[in-house]
């Protein structure tokens, strides 16, 4: 198992390629000024101790060596044991609509954006619970089984996005099914379903797989993301707003929020519904309700002792640091008479 401890000082991995476009700039404008003077091989002829290769040289060691720097400051680890950990909680499937209407902003800086941050904070908040994804449009699909890995929760939900559902649309029953099959065969009333959408359904009976969800003692909590008046569907191109989305007689597509399909849901299983808002995506509420459910004994393992590795990596930084250092920009004296010697 691997993990960097300080994993944010790998955003400093950007600088590099930053650097490599400026050392770039500098050496083509370097080689125009030399052209301005002359024939550019007769140039460098009539300045024999500047090496422009050793130059390049020199940086791309200089560029290995931050490299190494900024993976040693993030400090990976390695597992280096593993226990059987016991934990009492509940299993939650979270089923995150991303159709087109979710790009919608009347909740900053979008609905489907505001959802991913209110889930990040809800996985901050969980102890000892399982946690699975799910996102849908037209069709559902899962995006994470059932795990206690919120770290990789954390992951899958960055990728989450409206173009990784091919199929446009809101299909709440969709994901429903997805849901109860993702909870496997096990008993018990530990299980909750958490809906977060716009609740436009347009392909399926959602109700009716509610029914068969309180079937099976799993309560489904619905939160309806959007407002009552509605608001148009941007369009972006290359992260660009390029208008809003219309419909096939050239009117403006509207988008607004149907919470009483979503209230109807929640009911049919006792579940709560809760209506976003700039100030509370309402995940909190949720939670407090998913806390009264009998909670059950969780088996799993996981690496509770991780070994530095940082040494490894500031050593080779400083290995580099050390080569470039002793690579000198200009020719010796004593490397050109030895040349000059075999030529004669």
């Amino acid at each position: 198992m691997l993990r960097f401890e300080n994993i944010l000082f790998l955003w400093g991995l950007g600088i590099i390629p930053v650097l490599i476009i400026i050392f770039m700039l500098l050496m083509i404008r370097k080689k125009q000024r030399l052209q301005k003077l002359g024939e550019f091989r007769l140039i460098l002829n009539m300045i024999p101790d500047v090496s422009l290769a050793r130059q390049i040289v020199k940086f791309i060691f200089y560029s290995y060596a931050l490299f190494f720097l900024i993976l040693g400051i993030a400090n990976l680890q390695t597992g280096s044991k593993m226990q059987e950990v016991k934990r009492n909680g509940a299993d939650i499937m979270l089923c995150l609509d991303v159709s087109n209407s979710m790009m919608a902003e009347d909740l900053k800086p979008n609905r489907l954006e505001r959802a991913k941050q209110a889930i990040e904070k809800m996985i901050d908040k969980l102890e000892g619970d399982r946690i699975g994804m799910i996102v849908f449009a037209g069709d559902a699909y899962v995006q994470l089984p059932i795990t206690t890995d919120y770290g990789a929760a954390k992951l899958f939900l960055g990728s989450i996005s409206p173009g990784m559902v091919p199929t446009q649309g809101t299909a709440i029953g969709a994901a429903i099914e997805k849901a109860l099959g993702a909870f496997g065969k096990d008993e018990g009333k530990n299980k909750a379903i958490v809906i977060i959408t716009d609740g436009e359904n347009h392909e399926d009976d959602a109700i009716k797989l509610a029914e068969e969800a309180d079937k099976n003692d799993i309560s489904i909590h619905t939160i309806g993301i959007g407002s009552d008046a509605g608001v148009p569907i941007p369009i972006y191109q290359n992260g660009v707003p390029a208008g809003y989305r219309k419909d096939r007689e050239g009117n403006t597509v509207i988008t607004k929020l149907n919470d009483q399909l979503l209230k109807e849901i929640a009911g049919e299983t006792n579940g709560v519904y809760v209506k976003a808002s700039n100030a509370d995506v309402g995940l909190g509420a949720v939670l407090n309700k998913i806390a009264e459910l009998d909670k059950k004994e969780i088996e799993s393992k996981r690496y509770t002792d991780y070994e530095d590795q940082f040494q490894w990596f500031i050593g080779a930084a400083l290995l580099f640091l050390l080569i470039e250092f002793f690579i000198n920009e200009k020719v010796n004296a004593w490397f050109r008479r030895l040349k000059l010697f075999e030529t004669k």
